[in-house]
């Protein structure tokens, strides 16, 4: 009886399943001119989907960046240059939203941080090394050596 409940239910989702039409980019409403399309397009290419992280919005079928879409095409519409929308996008979202981000103090960090803690790490285990390596014995001297060879004879007798 489990069975056969747990089959129904996985045909139901199944169906659900098939019946859900996938969003494609392609699919949002385009701009009549076709120049501003191709440079609205142009520019999705260029902004981050914030959902999806690894997708540009112009690939991405999330929801928001659907909306995204869609705002980058009424401002490509209203004549708003490609700066200007991407002001708007990073005052929005920061600079995450965009796929190539200006270069900054914040993403020097990121940057350079890894590096450094490799480095850091380097040194302290290097320094610990150093620590832990046997002393290297120095030669005894001709007074070290007398009182040496008196404690051996001493023993000998």
């Amino acid at each position: 009886m489990r069975a056969v409940l747990g089959a129904i239910i996985g045909l139901v989702l199944l169906a659900a399943g098939a019946a859900a039409d996938p969003k494609d980019p392609t699919q949002d409403k385009p701009l009549a001119d076709p120049v501003q399309e191709s440079e609205a397009r142009a520019f999705m290419r260029e902004i981050r989907c914030v959902v999806c992280q690894s997708q540009s919005i112009d690939e991405s079928d999330a929801p928001l960046a659907h909306d995204l879409r869609q705002l980058v095409r009424a401002q490509v519409a209203q004549g708003r240059s490609d700066d200007q929308i991407r002001a708007f996008l990073v005052a929005r979202y920061g600079q995450f939203v965009l796929l190539t981000p200006k270069a900054s103090l914040g993403n020097a960090i990121l940057w350079v941080g890894p590096a450094l803690v490799v480095l850091v790490g380097a040194g302290a285990l290097l320094a610990r090394r150093r620590r832990m390596a046997p002393a290297q014995d120095a030669p005894l001297s001709a007074q070290e050596e007398a009182k040496l060879s008196q404690y051996f004879d001493a023993d000998e007798t």
